[in-house]
């Protein structure tokens, strides 16, 4: 080939290991709650149009660490013999379309949930053994609905192995998982009806007493799960939700729907965003105060008074910083002097704001287009701190110190780190989901180009 046809194709890969069994796209990823090194990852099996639902499990402790490297150091491609290949521990199989969302269940993980656009909900009891290694079983299923958008699993210690759905057709599901009765595994305790649009995200309180849900209608529910709320005399007419909150108020209709939520983990508030780039702040109900209150009505009347703390539904602000769909969000307590509370927004527009909740949800923070323009997929700030993870449509995974404040981009102070290694570029190689467990040190992908990587800080 004369030298003039040649194009030289330079592949930067910055990952101490990686997974490259499936053969199309990752969308979810999650680890186990103790053995953190255990990690599931979920997608489509394959590029036929019936192509079913396929995961794995792995394990990332037999990845070694690379040495302190200089700067200037530039790795090769996913062959690199310095970036170790995975195996895979377990197939999750059954599922009949794209797995969407994996979680393992709380506090102790004792069994996995994947689900997906099947509509089926999959349980898999997970037994670490160590040294041995992982025995999983699996349970058993259950489909309720057309499709599941999201899973999320309950903290609460007094209700175990329980999980949240919420489905395209706007319903949303509670079930505890019994890892010791595989004829009768999955056992609905709740089920709601309200929303009028695909319920497109769920968060827990950090407590596990209360389930708060959002809808492409623009509404947000937080469920009574368990009773507590009710036995306050906390709950609604409808006697399920403590805070009902629509589009009918028009101080909290958001254009084009609500698409992603975070709750503070003091569970004094809830931030949701929207279609059109907003984000509305809604305060949460004390639980165990002494005098009860009654909550918000539909529209997001307050049926005692706006002025009531322990009550919630008060909308304590609503923020505009971006042009485009709010898809992620993520609040930390950093640990200073006061406490700072922080909260994250990632958006389509391909940018990153950090608002201060202790100064009126101002402004600490505008990162402008930092994956290259692409939509921000996820924003995680690692617990009770300063530092922010992001991953993009552009195949990069980057950290942020978002001490500093003001508007920057990429060039700008505030960039910690960042981790090539998908293809990106919009090329099918985004970066659709990631942990890092609870200090950070590892961060492992879900890739649109079919790859998991798992990058190191150092």
């Amino acid at each position: 080939m004369d030298s003039d046809d040649e194009e030289e194709l330079e592949l930067q890969n910055d990952s101490i290991a990686y997974f490259d069994l499936p053969q199309d796209s990752l969308f979810t990823v999650a680890q186990h709650p103790v053995w953190g090194s255990l990690v599931a990852v979920g997608g489509s099996a394959g590029q036929e149009d019936e192509a079913p639902g396929a995961g794995w499990i792995f394990d990332i402790s037999s990845a070694p660490s690379r040495p302190v490297l200089p700067p200037s150091y530039a790795s090769g491609a996913v062959s690199d013999p310095q970036t170790s290949r995975l195996e895979s521990l377990f197939s999750l199989e059954g599922h009949t379309d794209s797995i969407t969302s994996l979680t393992w269940t709380l506090p102790q993980g004792e069994v996995l949930i994947s689900a997906g656009l099947d509509g089926r909900v999959k349980a898999w009891k997970t037994d670490v053994q160590p040294p041995i290694g992982i025995k999983v079983t699996p349970l058993g299923e259950a489909q309720e609905v057309d499709e599941v958008n999201w899973v999320a699993a309950c903290p609460s210690p007094t209700h175990p192995n329980t999980i949240a759905l919420g489905a395209k057709d706007g319903s949303v599901w509670v079930y505890t998982i019994d890892p010791s009765d595989p004829s009768n595994a999955l056992q609905i305790v709740q089920s709601y009806f309200l929303h009028g649009g695909p319920c497109t995200a769920g968060a827990w309180t950090h407590d596990g007493q209360l389930l708060a849900t959002v809808s492409e209608d623009g509404s947000l529910y937080v469920w009574d799960v368990w009773g507590a709320a009710a036995a306050q005399g906390l709950t609604n007419d409808n006697g399920m939700t403590i805070v009902s909150l629509t589009a009918e108020d028009q101080r909290f209709e958001v254009l084009g729907g609500l698409y992603s939520i975070a709750i503070d983990p003091r569970d004094t508030f809830i931030a949701v965003g929207g279609g059109d780039g907003s984000i509305k702040v809604v305060s949460l109900p004390r639980l165990g105060d002494a005098a009860p209150a009654r909550a918000t009505g539909r529209g997001g009347r307050n049926a005692r008074s706006g002025a009531d703390p322990t009550a919630g539904g008060q909308i304590l602000a609503s923020l505009q910083n971006h042009t485009d769909s709010v898809e992620t969000l993520s609040i930390s307590v950093a640990s200073t002097s006061p406490l700072t509370v922080l909260l994250a927004a990632g958006s389509v527009d391909g940018g990153i704001t950090v608002f201060d909740a202790t100064r009126s949800f101002s402004i600490r923070k505008h990162l402008v287009a930092v994956h290259n323009e692409f939509p921000v997929v996820k924003v995680e700030f690692i617990p009770n701190t300063w530092v922010l993870t992001s991953c993009g449509m552009d195949g990069v995974v980057r950290r942020w110190d978002v001490r500093a404040s003001g508007t920057t981009d990429t060039s700008s102070s505030g960039l910690l780190r960042e981790w090539k290694g998908h293809r990106g570029d919009g090329d099918g190689g985004g970066v659709m989901d990631f942990v890092q467990g609870g200090t950070g040190q590892r961060v492992v992908t879900a890739g649109d180009d079919g790859i998991s990587l798992v990058f190191e800080s150092t």
